[in-house]
């Protein structure tokens, strides 16, 4: 139980600097991955204390690795396009 308190905590911590850290893509990538892997320790503890069948867990870390490719992806390009990560509100969509 202390467990998913405490994961509930980190998603917690992790949204709130994912709302008030938008200097940087890369840094709210970051916050972003963080809070993917904290719902992965929900759903295994989840799992693991009703017994129930722990194939779900590769589907979700299929869609996290998926997530995280995107995220390299719009990293590079917005890199590309702005020459740096820093994260501008009136050039968001200018490339």
């Amino acid at each position: 139980m202390y467990i998913f308190i405490s994961c509930i905590f980190m998603f917690y911590i992790g949204m709130m600097g994912f709302f008030y850290v938008k200097s940087h893509l890369l840094t709210m990538l970051m916050l972003l991955e963080f809070m993917s892997i904290t719902v992965l320790f929900m759903l295994l503890n989840f799992l693991v204390g009703f017994a129930y069948d722990l194939s779900v867990l590769i589907y979700f870390i299929i869609v996290l690795v998926c997530e995280a490719v995107m995220g390299l992806i719009l990293l590079t390009l917005f890199v590309r396009c702005h020459g740096s990560d820093y994260f501008q509100v009136s050039s968001l969509f200018v490339c």
